[in-house]
């Protein structure tokens, strides 16, 4: 009786694992056919300096900053320096200012970074476009869980963001969740 019983436990157990690997198959095919996609290649030395956000999702680290900015500098040991800035609860509001680190991610171009703010944890830092004189960029991460819209001036031409949210649409952003920074 013992046999039968465990023999029938056995199979169930089985059926159940075959089932769980056909899941998991599907959603790795699945994921893999909408991967995102980066930009081939980037300048560090071009994409270095001072970039305004023109718009982003929403992100809980980011609640109440107006006029949002990062810098990037290329360090000595071969990591970029970033230096995130932004006014507290209005234009005009305190400054707020972080400081990490940034790693390329090897055979990548450039395009993927892993940016470091708290030890030991790192986020995917994905360039996904780029103008070809640099004055913006999109970086978000392969979840397209976040969306950073960045320009080197603090005001955009409403053609390249109509442009740019074009290419987003196309990539499967939700644009709903797309909200304008304030700039002065």
């Amino acid at each position: 009786m013992t046999y039968i019983f465990f023999r029938q436990w056995l199979l169930e157990a089985l059926q159940l694992i075959s089932l769980i690997i056909l899941l998991i198959i599907m959603t790795t095919t699945n994921n893999q056919a909408q991967t995102l996609q980066t930009v081939t290649t980037v300048d560090l030395k071009k994409y270095s300096g001072k970039w305004y956000e023109i718009a982003s999702y929403p992100q809980y680290f980011q609640k109440g900053c107006y006029c949002t900015t990062a810098e990037y500098t290329l360090s000595e040991k071969g990591y970029v320096v970033v230096e995130n800035r932004c006014h507290r609860d209005s234009v005009n509001g305190k400054q707020s200012y972080i400081k990490g680190k940034a790693f390329v991610e090897k055979g990548s171009g450039n395009a993927k970074l892993k940016v470091q703010f708290f030890w030991p944890f790192k986020a995917k830092y994905w360039i996904i476009d780029l103008a070809d004189d640099y004055s913006y960029a999109v970086v978000s991460h392969p979840n397209k869980k976040y969306l950073w819209v960045l320009s080197r001036t603090s005001k955009m031409e409403d053609t390249v963001y109509q442009q740019i949210i074009s290419r987003l649409k196309a990539k499967g952003f939700d644009l709903s969740k797309l909200q304008k920074t304030e700039q002065l």
